[in-house]
């Protein structure tokens, strides 16, 4: 029997379409456009190298969408079933990482030696670093996302309409396939457009370090969405400050495990002390690297750390706005110093073309999220076990 708060939602209000944030996101996505033709022109290099930074990024927070939503049915939580919607929403930009990647494509050269160089230690690589091999598995990964996206994110939404259990039995046995394929994808897709900018360079815990970032943004932008979400009044009497805690329980504990991966990786390459590994971390310790990064250390993981440490604060609603905000910038600066020293190896880089195909891609993804979340209803209506969450607290 569903409450009347949960009723609600059924009916998205005018705020979220509204037509003011509707003309910014395709302002921005005009802004993009533009800046990307323009770049073309002036610094193909520089330009190549900040769409895939975007690119990335913005994949990982669609994608890490689907893995939340993912977990709650493979885990069959409960205190989820009020927020998974938001989450859910956020695969909707799935389909346009696939086209992204294929503009990616014109710019392969720019981008990655091994497609245009070689040497006697890339020619031992070239079996698995060459263009076919590359766009064939990077189009099969993506192409695999977005197939169960549309399967287990259109259950969600069935069940909306008949409140049948039978769609969260067949997710059930779909989130168990997408997790374990999406575990070998990702780390394959991020070991591609990532690590392969340095084909010299290799580390195992590579993909886990980017899966760390993955969750760490989206559980980010969760809370950040439900916050505004409730903040507007489509939330109220639904999510409740334990839902929060949970969210921020969740953000607290990938701050640790980011920050923990990126240790190891540092920590055992550096005691190694390998040339082929370490120049990776030496390139990143000269010139202005160096503050990018004391900032992943300082920035990304002790003050967040430090600041959603209290029990009190996972509980304070503005506080997990600021903070999810300032988590998805340290993530975006993350990438960035993956990245960009490829391209500027002596410091950052940053001018109106990074701003501009930021703000591009922010547009789209923005225009594709609320189209969504306009479009269906807020909150899994259908689910089992959605009037027990409403109900969640803690002791």
């Amino acid at each position: 029997m569903l409450t009347a708060e949960v009723r609600q939602v059924k009916n998205p209000g005018s705020l979220i379409a509204a037509p003011s944030v509707k003309t910014m996101f395709l302002v921005f996505s005009l802004i993009g456009v533009v800046t990307f033709m323009v770049g073309l022109f002036l610094d193909p290099k520089r330009m190549w190298f900040s769409f895939l930074h975007n690119h990335f990024y913005f994949l990982t927070l669609a994608l890490g969408g689907l893995f939340f939503a993912a977990l709650q049915w493979l885990t069959q939580a409960m205190w989820s079933a009020p927020v998974r919607r938001i989450s859910e929403a956020l695969t909707s930009f799935l389909p346009i990482s696939l086209i992204t990647f294929l503009i990616l494509l014109f710019g392969i050269h720019y981008l990655y030696p091994w497609s245009y160089k070689g040497d006697i230690v890339l020619a031992g690589k070239s079996g698995y670093l060459n263009i076919n091999f590359f766009i064939l598995r990077n189009l099969l990964a993506i192409g695999l996302w977005v197939f169960f996206a549309i399967k287990m994110i259109g259950n969600s939404l069935k069940q909306d309409k008949d409140g049948s259990l039978a769609w969260t039995k067949k997710n059930r046995v779909l989130s168990p396939i997408f997790i374990i394929l999406f575990a070998l994808t990702y780390t394959m897709v991020s070991f591609d457009q990532l690590m392969s900018l340095d084909p010299h360079w290799f580390s195992t815990i590579f993909g886990v370090y980017c899966f760390a970032g993955l969750f760490y943004s989206n559980l980010a932008l969760t809370c950040v969405l439900t916050v505004l979400l409730k903040r507007q009044g489509y939330l109220e009497g639904i999510v409740n400050e334990n839902h929060l805690h949970d969210l921020g329980k969740f953000m607290f504990a990938f701050i640790v495990f980011w920050a923990y991966i990126a240790f190891c990786q540092f920590m055992l390459i550096w005691y190694a002390n390998l040339p082929e590994e370490t120049s990776y971390f030496l390139n990143r310790m000269h010139g202005g690297w160096i503050y990018v990064s004391l900032f992943l250390l300082i920035g990304k993981f002790i003050i967040p750390f430090f600041i959603l440490l209290p029990r009190g604060a996972k509980r304070n609603e503005k506080l997990l706005f600021n903070i999810g905000i300032y988590m998805l910038v340290a993530q975006w600066i993350d990438f960035y110093w993956i990245i960009q020293p490829q391209y500027a190896p002596d410091g950052p880089v940053f001018g109106l073309i990074e701003i501009g195909i930021l703000l591009g891609f922010l547009g789209i993804f923005g225009l594709v999220v609320q189209k969504f979340l306009s479009t269906h209803n807020l909150v899994a209506i259908g689910d089992p076990r959605l009037v027990e969450a409403v109900t969640h607290h803690h002791q």
